[in-house]
């Protein structure tokens, strides 16, 4: 990929202001460089925005695509689930991640989202399985190589900033696109928004090709030697980010049959609905990256994930009233975005030495734990409604909060 060689920077890597209880730091630095311009996290932020575009309108519209490929509500999660497993990927390129392969990966990843969508327009079952799984594929590397290049450049002081603007993207494919979803099926079918992420995913590969990288790389993202084996405090962090992953996925996979079966929520409607959640987690996302920092990142995600159980166990008693329901889904939504967010940051500090192979396995590790979550969520859904997937996440969200309380004592 054209561009500069990314530099080194030789300044210390003490630069935490706060810690994760949200005390300062001796000695820290509290106004590091900013490593990464803000054209390239704008171009990286939009990148991961059409990739999550290609897997996040999907579930909201599970009942169409499911009419469309003459699938039931259990084919179709398990092909969601299955997908997942693309994420197991990210330990086949992690040591490239850390030789500076960053930009590669996503670029990569966008012909992924790109070849992924045009295969779905296809329109059987089986067509739809494996383009599926491309897209997520394709999702997973963009989102692990914007992890690793933001971690390698930007200090910890700011990084909850720099992943949490990244991390718009994930609120933005929602706010955008599932009513642009909504839209298109409406006016041409259901093959239009396979169709709009393709373009897309074409037109993102050739900004980030033209794009130079002028960043610089930290210090102490270069180590020659790194160690071979992750530490018990990189497995804490690993788990609970991976646990945080299966609270969201596992419910959010069937949320859109939610709304059509329970609330009576049309196609139209669940465009609707999509918007204000968009905002939502647009909002979770830009107080993850204003917020976290100040109050300590693991403080604060153990926070977010209480929000996101208290919406939970709202879901589980709305019954058929819209107005409950949407209020649960609206705290889940949130909590969750703003915990997943800030949990990336934590991860990425648990092995400095290491940053692209800890997040690697953090995406494995969590990909395995999701798919399994997302893949029994429509039968935990057709058996006992929406407390069946609801459950599985307020277990894993409270795995998560043990995992942090553990890491935090050991720190």
């Amino acid at each position: 990929m054209p561009g500069h060689a990314a530099r080194v920077a030789t300044v210390g890597v003490d630069d935490r202001v706060r810690d994760d209880r949200g005390r300062f730091v001796p000695g820290s630095v509290s106004t590091p460089p900013r490593n990464v311009g803000v054209a390239q996290l704008v171009t990286l932020t939009a990148a991961k925005t059409v990739s999550n575009f290609g897997v996040r309108w999907v579930p909201f519209f599970l009942p169409t695509l499911a009419t469309a490929f003459a699938a039931t509500t259990g084919q179709m999660t398990a092909v969601l689930g299955v997908a997942e497993m693309a994420g197991l990927s990210t330990l086949l390129i992690a040591r490239h991640l850390d030789a500076g392969r960053e930009r590669q990966a996503i670029a990569g990843a966008m012909v992924f989202v790109a070849v992924g969508s045009a295969t779905a327009t296809i329109g059987s079952f089986a067509g739809f399985s494996v383009a599926y799984f491309l897209i997520v594929l394709g999702a997973t590397l963009c989102t692990i190589g914007g992890h690793t290049f933001l971690s390698r450049r930007v200090r910890y002081a700011r990084r909850a900033r720099a992943i949490g603007t990244f991390e718009l993207s994930w609120a933005l494919a929602l706010l955008v696109g599932a009513p642009g979803a909504a839209l298109l099926i409406r006016s041409v079918g259901w093959r239009g928004p396979f169709v709009v992420a393709a373009i897309l995913a074409v037109a993102a590969l050739v900004a980030l090709v033209v794009q130079p990288d002028r960043s610089t790389v930290l210090a102490d993202a270069t180590n020659s030697d790194p160690p071979r084996r992750l530490t018990t405090e990189a497995w804490l962090a690993v788990g609970a980010s991976s646990a945080i992953a299966v609270t969201g996925l596992t419910t959010i996979a069937v949320a859109g049959t939610w709304l059509d079966d329970a609330l009576g929520v049309s196609t139209g409607g669940v465009g609707a609905v999509a918007i204000a959640f968009g905002l939502a987690e647009l909002t979770a996302s830009s107080t993850s990256a204003a917020m976290a920092d100040r109050i300590g990142p693991a403080r604060a995600t153990r926070i977010a994930i209480l929000v996101a159980v208290a919406g939970l166990l709202v879901m589980m008693q709305a019954g058929t009233s819209l107005a409950i329901g949407a209020i649960g889904l609206l705290c889940f939504f949130v909590g969750f975005e703003f915990s997943i967010v800030t949990s990336f940051s934590i991860v990425s500090e648990s092995l400095p030495a290491a940053r692209g192979r800890v997040l690697a396995t953090n995406t494995a590790v969590a990909t395995v734990l999701r798919g399994a979550g997302v893949a029994i969520s429509g039968t935990l859904y057709e058996r006992f409604g929406v407390s069946g997937p609801a459950t599985v996440s307020i277990t894993t969200a409270t795995v998560a909060v043990v995992a942090l309380t553990v890491l935090r004592r050991r720190r």
